[in-house]
């Protein structure tokens, strides 16, 4: 099952050409070369949809049928004004003109020749031959050796032995927790109950974005804020920068409302943090701080970074990542921004509030689809009795949990783990304790399964808060 409408190769290879840099002439003429090869690619992912077929690995059908308006719409458009045609927009000063005329020509080319056949022909399968036979079923447990299928996704994304039925009561206590603090902030903001302050948040148009740009400027001026913030945090700070930017319009009707994207190890690309500017009139902005430190600093931007910097890590590990870890340690950082004196709006606390809520959601809905047999219509309705996430969101996180089965577990697991193994170290050392040794600790080996995690932060909390240096080999 490779494709799906927020994943797959109709959506990852349009997105390539936006991770790449170019400097040099060869630069170009190796995306060419690429683009030329661009079809195999797509007939192998084909070959692998068969083999799901003829196994009965299939996607739900009524998700397939966006998959098949993504095909198009890119097999639509015209060669110069697709995202595969975004590096000839710009040159570097240094290619001569004759060359840019080349480079121009031959890119077209190729993506005519190539790259939207490559798109026709993917399309007609999936609508003529592999939509049809999608399941009808949202849950994994419809699949063959669902439950095993399952029980093994949420091990692999929690990197934890939790069962699905442990993870889903965790998720109930954790829904009910939240709503008692989402409800202190309704009446100190003069609401009788979330539900009513929920109603007016969404009737406010101060509460709403009017334009894309504003969405973008918003997230830009949190993550700029928190940058002055770090040192009170962290002794090691990345050496990356980041950026924001809208997510791609070709996909932002099925994408998130935001997600990271890595930098270069080289430092030649910055951190990406991309932002959903569809839609904007219906997108509220009371998440945008938390969200912001999630995407960003001291969330993802920030660990992923460190690990790409540290000199005693291998390649594989400097690059590579477990959901939990990472997912936790967003979550874990959206709150680290209310220690250090922001969501003074206390709108944008309850924004907060309803971000960490998301989070606890998943846990119950994401086992409700695949564990406990629960249809569509019940998720959406859990996700409108427990939370007032806007609706564009409810909709797309909903149809995510289909596809995606287990990952969303990932991120309330790791926070609770995280925040667990701080309690654990302040208890431990008492005055001694240093929050900024502690999350020195906690990114200073790259990403971790859990459990690793808690026998290094058990190792340094038994050799004391000095015992292990910045730059001192990691296990």
């Amino acid at each position: 099952m490779p494709v799906n409408q927020i994943s797959g190769i109709h959506l990852l290879a349009a997105q390539f050409p936006s991770l790449l840099t170019f400097t040099t002439v060869k630069d170009y003429d190796d995306l060419i070369t690429r683009y030329k090869k661009f079809p195999r690619a797509f007939d192998q992912t084909i070959d692998h949809m068969r083999a799901g077929m003829a196994a009965g690995l299939m996607p739900p059908k009524f998700l397939l049928e966006k998959v098949a308006v993504q095909v198009d719409g890119l097999a639509g458009m015209p060669a110069d004004k697709s995202p595969f045609a975004a590096p000839l927009a710009k040159f570097p000063k240094e290619i001569p003109e004759a060359e840019q005329t080349r480079i121009r020509e031959q890119m077209l080319a190729a993506i005519n020749g190539s790259i939207l056949p490559a798109y026709v022909k993917l399309g007609k399968f999936v609508k003529e031959e592999y939509l049809p036979k999608g399941r009808t079923e949202p849950g994994m447990w419809s699949l063959p050796d669902g439950e095993a299928r399952y029980a093994f996704a949420v091990k692999e994304s929690t990197t934890t032995n939790l069962t699905p039925e442990e993870i889903h009561q965790t998720g109930l206590r954790e829904v009910t927790r939240i709503e008692g603090q989402m409800a202190e902030v309704a009446k100190q903001l003069g609401y009788p109950d979330v539900q009513a302050l929920n109603a007016a948040i969404e009737a406010d148009p101060k509460r709403h974005f009017h334009s894309r740009q504003e969405i973008v400027d918003l997230y830009k001026h949190y993550i700029d804020q928190m940058y002055g913030k770090l040192p009170e945090l962290f002794n090691r700070l990345p050496k990356a920068k980041v950026e924001v930017v809208p997510v791609e319009e070709f996909r932002e009707k099925e994408a998130s409302g935001a997600q990271y994207d890595t930098g270069a190890p080289d430092g030649s690309r910055p951190g990406r943090v991309q932002v959903n500017t569809g839609d904007a009139e219906h997108r509220k902005t009371i998440t945008t701080e938390s969200t912001a430190y999630h995407e960003g600093v001291p969330g993802h931007h920030m660990q992923l970074s460190i690990a790409q910097e540290l000199p005693t890590l291998p390649p594989f590990r400097q690059q590579g990542g477990y959901t939990a870890f990472a997912e936790g340690w967003a979550l874990y950082s959206e709150r680290l921004g209310k220690e250090v004196g922001f969501y003074q709006d206390p709108y944008s606390d309850y924004g907060r509030l309803q971000d960490e809520m998301l989070r606890a959601i998943r846990l119950v809905v994401d086992t409700g689809f695949h564990a406990k047999h629960w249809t569509r219509d019940q998720v959406v309705k859990f996700f409108h009795d427990h939370s007032g996430i806007d609706e564009v969101e409810v909709q797309s996180e909903t149809d995510r949990y289909i596809v995606w089965p287990g990952q969303a577990l990932a991120y309330k697991v790791g926070q609770l783990k995280i925040t667990e193994l701080r309690e654990r170290a302040k208890k431990a050392l008492g005055p001694r304790f240093d929050i900024r040794k502690f999350h020195d600790e906690v990114l200073g080996a790259g990403a971790l399964p859990l459990d690793v995690l808690e026998r290094r932060i058990d190792q340094w909390i038994a050799a004391g808060p000095g015992g292990r240096g910045l730059e001192e080999k990691t296990e």
